[in-house]
């Protein structure tokens, strides 16, 4: 695997830890800003839709550039609202970094994905996708938990600076990354045409749909620990790093197995998270199976993502960069689904438990799009640039 490959999975760990460190920083935020609860929590679905709606804009605008033009500005910008993050004394400023890092953090998403892919062998698309998706998973291991430390020690500001200060160290690491060319010679037009390929929009409909039942269970994951399993609060950042270990070894392990059986793999561990969510939603109130539960989650979770990324860059080979956008929109639609449904079943006083219900329904969903895509694939042809 070529060096660069692993230089763009650090810079991925950078922005996902800022992506997710705000779960355990919000009291402070609020306190500080002098606003709600519920409005710090706003921050984190700023970035979630600012993920969603700035990929495929920010593919299109730099197609002309090289690669790692784009990477590098992508960073750079990452890097600066972060400072004005750190700075400001205004939640309505901050809530603006937060859309604006989310934006650059997509269109970096979307170029890294496309480099890395570009960088190895057709047999090696979903081991490049799980090292730089590999990022994400570190950044819950180490870098959230960090930067819960971080605000109890120095207040919530240092995390923000400790991100712009890995950002700016990692741009220079960035030289090291091709510079590749854009997609200049396929023009707007082209691109979109590959977009047209209902296949590749199922592709994405399980993306959406399998990141929704996982992170659904992740995002509620404190009060199901401790308000129906019983554990202690003080148990909640181990769970955390659990299943941030859970994830790492899905995406391992799901890396170095996807490019030879993607669809064995798609459907085997949408099964096993669709029981696995199914389990926990039954021994909720157990706190043994609840620390066993979200382990196998988090391996799950992310086993199967180097499968539906790699899935979706042969689908639309002709288009990388605008591919990758939607690949990473796809992700964060997941993102806020999850989470909203498992919000509405809460309110409707069904309890915390009924969220992992929710994930194993949304899994059960994702297995359904597994099974239309294999029925499109026999009536429609394999384009020439994916089987190349």
């Amino acid at each position: 695997m070529p060096l660069a490959v692993y230089l763009l999975g650090l810079a991925i760990f950078v922005q996902g830890t800022s992506e997710f460190m705000l779960s355990g920083l919000l009291p402070d935020i609020a306190a500080d800003l002098g606003v709600t609860i519920p409005e710090a929590g706003l921050l984190t679905s700023a970035f979630a839709l600012g993920m969603v709606i700035g990929g495929p804009p920010l593919a299109v605008a730099t197609l002309r550039w090289s690669r790692r033009r784009a990477l590098v500005w992508f960073l750079a910008v990452f890097a600066a609202v972060h400072v004005v993050g750190a700075l400001t004394t205004s939640y309505e400023l901050l809530l603006v970094t937060r859309v604006v890092s989310a934006v650059a953090n997509a269109g970096f998403w979307a170029v890294a994905a496309a480099t890395a892919i570009g960088m190895v062998a057709p047999d090696a698309k979903a081991r490049a996708m799980s090292v730089v998706v590999g990022g994400i998973t570190v950044a819950c291991v180490a870098g959230v938990p960090g930067g819960a430390v971080l605000g109890q020690l120095w207040g919530w500001r240092s995390a923000f600076w400790a991100v712009a200060v890995l950002s700016v160290l990692t741009l220079a690491f960035l030289v090291r990354v091709p510079a590749g060319r854009g997609q200049a010679a396929t023009g707007l037009r082209g691109e979109l045409r590959v977009l047209a390929n209902r296949r590749l929009w199922v592709a994405f409909a399980t993306i959406a749909l399998a990141e929704a039942a996982m992170f659904g269970v992740f995002t509620y994951l404190a009060p199901l620990a401790t308000g129906t399993a019983g554990l202690p609060a003080s148990w909640v950042p181990g769970l955390l790093v659990l299943f941030g270990a859970g994830s790492v070894l899905g995406i391992t392990v799901g890396g170095r197995i996807a490019d030879a059986r993607p669809y064995q793999t798609l459907f085997a561990g949408l099964t096993a998270l669709t029981l696995a969510c199914a389990a926990l939603a039954v021994l909720a109130d157990s706190g043994p199976a609840l620390i066993a539960l979200v382990f196998l989650i988090g391996l799950l979770g992310f086993g199967i993502n180097p499968a539906m990324s790699s899935r979706a860059f042969y689908l639309g080979a002709a288009a990388p960069t605008l591919v990758g956008a939607s690949v990473t929109s796809a992700f964060n639609v997941g993102n806020m689904l999850g989470p909203w449904l498992g919000g509405v079943t809460i309110g409707a006083g069904l309890g915390f438990g009924s969220v992992a219900w929710i994930g194993a329904a949304l899994a059960a969903a994702a297995i359904a799009t597994v099974a239309l895509a294999l029925t499109l694939r026999g009536r429609q042809p394999v384009p020439a640039q994916a089987r190349a």
